[in-house]
């Protein structure tokens, strides 16, 4: 069995820095790496309309907004596969089955969806595909055989669901599906990246993202807005890097060679820290030495997504190879997983022939 990687991100709008530390930059350097058999990064449409059925169109268009955005942070079709997870029918397929093999209460237990309904006000009303995302979630993990998939320690819970799954389907029908486990991103802080306003989590919803595609000015807009320490009024205070979203930002984002290259007055971010708790420095240089490491950053990003919009067609193109690729591998996949569960009426030549047998009989 070989060493799978499989990833992917819900085609609701531009990528931004939280989807990027979280698990982009990572995807990247794995590829580079090149240690694993196979790479599988896919649109989840599929998961992003169970709470904008109604609203179609924006998934439509954001499909091509995120593929522009892997492309652009380094993603390359010859050495991954892209694919657009609606157009995978054999996912909807093993969900299905995946579903009788898990309880309401086990899926209702689980902390991330029990967050997650509560961020969308889904209290009252869940809809019906939302609730049953863990299993969506698990069967295109184990559809595509993934043994590792990088996500954030968010998704901790939701891996567990996929594991249980594997572990129950396997005991019940054989062993073919495969046990994944997690990679978390290496930078503690870029594991759950807050919003530019402080809050919690980095949200399209929430209006708080700096966007892969920002241009320079939006970026030091947001960057110039940021929440740091309420209690830093003057430059003289002390201040608290601690729930700062500047130095978090920071924290996942600056390295020694920054320091030397844009502020040689300090060896390292730990020397930078040091002088806000003291006092004397103030929030307006923090933010523009961030500003001036994110768009260091971003810039080639910015540079290669413009080539790439210069011809959508070869994207779709992209997309379309890519996914042809990802179905050779769910129907292998999924033939085994029939054939497991008895269900492979048409191939089972064994019991035509002893039904044949058996109707002669009478």
């Amino acid at each position: 069995m070989g060493k799978v990687i499989l990833t992917g991100d819900r085609p609701t709008g531009k990528l931004h820095l939280g989807h990027y530390v979280g698990s982009l930059r990572r995807r990247v350097q794995l590829q580079e790496q090149g240690d694993y058999d196979k790479m599988f990064v896919f649109m989840a449409d599929v998961q992003a309309l169970t709470d904008n059925a109604d609203n179609p169109e924006k998934i439509r268009q954001n499909i091509i907004n995120v593929a522009l955005d892997y492309l652009a942070a380094g993603l390359d079709p010859q050495k991954c596969i892209i694919f657009i997870q609606s157009q995978i029918a054999e996912l909807a397929e093993l969900t299905t089955y995946l579903m009788n093999l898990i309880t309401v209460s086990r899926v209702q237990r689980n902390p991330t969806v029990k967050t997650e309904i509560k961020m969308r006000n889904f209290e009252a009303n869940i809809p019906l595909g939302f609730f049953c995302y863990p299993v969506s979630q698990a069967a295109d993990i184990t559809l595509f055989k993934a043994t590792t998939v990088p996500v954030g320690e968010d998704q901790e819970p939701m891996l567990e669901v996929a594991r249980e799954l594997v572990r129950r389907f396997n005991t019940v029908y054989g062993e073919v599906l495969v046990e994944p486990n997690i990679m978390l991103p290496e930078n503690q802080t870029a594991r759950r990246l807050p919003g530019t306003d402080g809050k919690e989590k980095m949200s399209k919803s929430l209006g708080n993202c700096i966007y892969l595609s920002d241009s320079a000015d939006e970026v030091w807009q947001k960057v110039r807005s940021m929440y740091t320490d309420p209690e830093h009024l003057n430059v003289s205070d002390p201040g608290h890097v601690e729930g700062n979203a500047v130095f978090t930002y920071l924290d996942a984002f600056s390295t020694e060679s920054d320091f030397a290259n844009f502020w040689p007055e300090y060896q390292n971010l730990d020397e930078l820290k040091d002088h806000y708790r003291r006092g004397g420095l103030g929030d307006m240089k923090c933010k523009k030495f961030l500003n001036t490491i994110l768009n260091n950053m971003l810039e080639p990003m910015r540079q290669r997504r413009h080539e790439l919009e210069q011809d959508i067609p070869e994207i779709y193109n992209i997309l379309r190879k890519g996914t042809e690729q990802a179905r050779e591998t769910a129907a292998q996949t999924m033939d085994e997983v029939r054939k497991a569960m008895r269900i492979d009426y048409f191939n089972d030549t064994e019991l035509i022939n002893q039904q044949v047998e058996m109707f002669r009989a009478k």
